[in-house]
């Protein structure tokens, strides 16, 4: 710009402005006003999904809120229990341990004991079976991953009175397997052992074959390239299948209903069902305060495997 142009007044373009360095024109500036979105366009593409979010989780926390209520509500019954508790008392969690009767604690440990086993059982299974199906060539492959398929699809109830049969029979050999074992009822659901093979198996196919062949050239064998190569890099996967398996032990009800039905061998599912069994109305709150704390290992075991969850899975596994 010249200086007669200056002297003139003549308007310079936004677009033609030249920078502090003088290196040339610098960006228009636009007023912040310019990129504010009007309202009704911003219900249409984003203020709608704000609600439809605050639904959800009201949805989702109404049913949290009521149960905490209950449990801390010294009547426990459902027609005194509010959404926000008036009054607060550890009157049901002291009745859920004092009580001969109702022996929370050996249910609660009898869980432990049968989450564990299972969810070890079933993530080791279905890990030697996906390693099998992932990275071996047989006949009957393609087979035996849609049988393992279709099995999927049925659920385990219908097999409950062939299994009651079976190990009513079997009780009478052996005792330690039988009806109203822990042991018996830990195999029942052991013959679920393979359900997460196509989990694990998606994960296998992820990892790249090239560590198997380099240690195979190395001379290791394939239990040495599983434990000790594959193994680590499976982490993130194991976790959720233990995850996965952990929780639908923990909540199964219908089988365990039918195998174990002394008060010494039932687990939570079916022992805080005996509770309300008789009176559902006033023993909600002793319901409530099982229910509460039985979400605690769930909420442990998750807050500990969150970060394997998380974690990479094969970052670093094949040199660049």
């Amino acid at each position: 710009m010249t200086s007669q142009e200056l002297r003139a007044g003549t308007p310079t373009a936004p677009g033609h402005l030249a920078a502090p360095g003088g290196d040339g024109p610098s960006a228009p500036s636009v007023p912040p006003t310019a990129y504010r979105m009007s309202r009704g366009r911003w219900w249409r593409e984003v203020g709608w999904r704000h609600v439809v979010g605050l639904a959800a989780v009201a949805f989702a926390v109404f049913p949290v809120l009521y149960i905490v209520s209950a449990a801390f509500n010294p009547l426990g019954s459902v027609v005194s229990t509010d959404l926000v508790p008036r009054q607060l008392s550890l009157v049901n969690f002291q009745a859920l341990f004092t009580d001969p009767s109702r022996p929370f604690g050996r249910w609660m440990l009898n869980t432990l004991v049968v989450c564990t086993s299972v969810t070890l059982i079933q993530v080791t299974c279905s890990a030697f079976a996906a390693y099998a199906f992932s990275r071996f060539r047989f006949r009957g492959r393609r087979g035996g991953l849609l049988a393992l398929l279709l099995i999927q699809m049925f659920p385990q109830i219908l097999a409950t009175i062939a299994l009651f049969l079976l190990f009513t029979d079997l009780g009478e050999v052996i005792p330690a397997i039988g009806l109203n074992t822990l042991a018996g009822y830990v195999l029942v659901m052991c013959g679920n052992a393979f359900a997460q093979v196509w989990l694990i198996k998606g994960f296998f196919d992820s990892i790249p074959a090239s560590l198997d062949e380099a240690a195979t050239v190395d001379g290791a064998g394939h239990a040495t390239i599983f434990f000790r190569i594959l193994l680590p890099l499976l982490v993130p996967i194991l976790a959720v299948t233990s995850l996965l398996a952990f929780v639908g032990v923990i909540s199964e009800f219908l089988i365990a209903s039918i195998f174990l039905r002394e008060a010494g061998v039932r687990t939570v599912a079916v022992g805080l069902w005996s509770v309300i069994e008789n009176d559902r109305s006033n023993n909600l709150g002793l319901f409530a305060a099982g229910a509460l704390l039985t979400a605690i290992p769930v909420v442990l075991l998750f807050q500990y495997l969150q970060r394997f969850i998380v974690g990479g899975i094969t970052a670093g596994g094949v040199k660049g």
